[in-house]
């Protein structure tokens, strides 16, 4: 192994995704890690940019290849992975890999790097903000929604085995301390 790993994790709709795409433009070093994926890409997603949109059974050979860092059925026959090929690919740039991942799978990854890793919990300022947030969204039905707020409740719950815990209040001020874990990690 020869770099190091950012991993940001948080239950759906906690602003991860908009965290990781500001230190993406802040921290020039950082690299995204595109996840493999069986679910339905959504309108504004590119397919190898967002995640790869792979099928059930593609996924399922990848798995039986080893192919994944860490993989979970998120939901049922919902499957999201890191490839393996990519940290390498990253690290062959110079670059420091970014996860941008669930959190079960954010811990996995912790695991297999250990202090080569920064695991980052991106926390929501409460369970109804972060209803507000899914409800926002406008891209779950009511059936995904209640699945996506019973998981997050449950996720929240392993936030202390990450490194460290950013509340996300306010988005400014949470990309902010965050862009500082990362430089400080990086010895930037």
């Amino acid at each position: 192994m020869q770099g190091k790993v950012i991993i940001v994790s948080a239950p759906s709709g906690a602003g991860k995704t908009s965290i990781v795409r500001h230190l993406l433009q802040a921290v020039p070093k950082l690299q995204f890690s595109i996840s493999a994926t069986t679910r339905a890409k959504r309108d504004y997603e590119t397919d190898g940019k967002d995640y790869y949109f792979i099928t059930s059974d593609e996924f399922k050979k990848r798995l039986d290849n080893d192919e994944f860092l860490e993989w979970q059925e998120v939901y049922e026959n919902q499957y999201y992975g890191s490839l393996k090929s990519e940290v390498e690919r990253i690290w062959q740039n110079g670059q420091t890999v970014i996860f941008d991942v669930d959190v079960l799978g954010g811990l996995n990854i912790k695991k297999f790097f250990g202090g080569q890793a920064l695991a980052i919990f991106i926390e929501p300022p409460s369970i109804e903000e972060l209803a507000n947030r899914l409800r926002n969204r406008g891209t779950e039905s009511p059936e995904s929604f209640q699945k996506r707020l019973d998981k997050a409740e449950y996720e929240l719950s392993f936030s202390p085995q990450f490194d460290k815990i950013i509340l996300n209040d306010v988005l400014e001020q949470a990309q902010q301390e965050t862009i500082q874990l990362v430089k400080d990690f990086l010895n930037e």
